[in-house]
């Protein structure tokens, strides 16, 4: 089974990439499952309902987020309602939605578990770690394809998460940083590993913001309003094969495609 991990989609720019490039390349590359990370897709931070079913529509199957998933009270209750669509699980259970979810297609199940780090980023109670493999435990009695999108700022958290569940999930993927890292791998126990899958949106940016707005935040450490680039516009992520018997990893490979023009 091949699965595309999408990167961090940032604002219009993003969704446009998913829209033009997606159907095409699940096409070319006969890819069978799509998990996409969205907590940007609306205006650059948090997910609405319309911009979801943008990405859905677009041969998304699973919408994974991280820190801005609350950003926007309009998807709370498409939280509770869509299991295609998950907050990270080690947020309290009173949060609404779901951090596990397994979805079938045509090849067979897949499980998704998304978790979000505790290094660098706001104070949350419960442990990746420990969450991460609750959820296996219990989505990996209906299915041997698990992947965890392990949503976090730091490396070190990243790659030990990856370590940690190595053996046991099909693939630990991070996001959050925006920047692809170029250390893919098939760890020794056969799960697939990439530090973070990178970033679907304008490249031409500082993480998908315009440039001059950033330098002069960090020059004048005075507020200044971030507004979203449009320039050098790519799908970037990673592609995983998995043996369907073992859900062990057999490739992975990372992605970057360019639309020719931005409207």
């Amino acid at each position: 089974m091949k699965i595309l991990l999408i990167g961090d989609i940032v604002g219009r720019p993003g969704r446009e990439a998913v829209t033009k490039i997606l159907p095409e390349l699940r096409k070319d590359k006969c890819i069978d499952f799509v998990i996409a990370n969205a907590e940007n897709i609306a205006g650059g931070s948090g997910l609405t309902p319309d911009t979801v079913d943008e990405l859905l529509n677009s041969h998304v199957d699973v919408v994974t987020s991280g820190d801005h998933i609350w950003k926007k009270k309009e998807i709370y209750e498409r939280l509770e309602k869509d299991k295609r669509v998950l907050r990270p699980a080690n947020y309290p259970e009173s949060c609404p939605g779901l951090g596990a979810t397994v979805i079938r297609c045509n090849s067979g199940k897949v499980g998704v578990i998304n978790v979000i780090g505790r290094v660098f980023m706001n104070n949350i109670d419960a442990c990746p770690f420990k969450t991460a493999e609750k959820e296996f435990e219990k989505i990996s009695k209906e299915t041997k394809i698990v992947l965890v999108d392990m949503h976090a700022e730091a490396t070190s958290e990243k790659v030990a998460l990856g370590r940690f569940l190595d053996g046991r999930v099909s693939a630990v993927f991070g996001t959050h940083t925006h920047v692809q890292t170029a250390d893919e791998k098939i760890l020794p126990g056969g799960t697939s590993y990439i530090t973070d899958v990178g970033m679907t949106g304008a490249q031409d940016s500082v993480i998908g913001r315009k440039v001059e707005p950033i330098i002069e935040r960090f020059l004048t450490c005075m507020p200044t309003r971030f507004e979203m680039a449009d320039g050098n516009v790519e799908l970037q992520g990673a592609l995983v094969e998995i043996d369907q018997e073992s859900g062990r990893a057999i490739s992975i490979e990372r992605i970057k495609e360019r639309i020719e023009k931005y409207l």
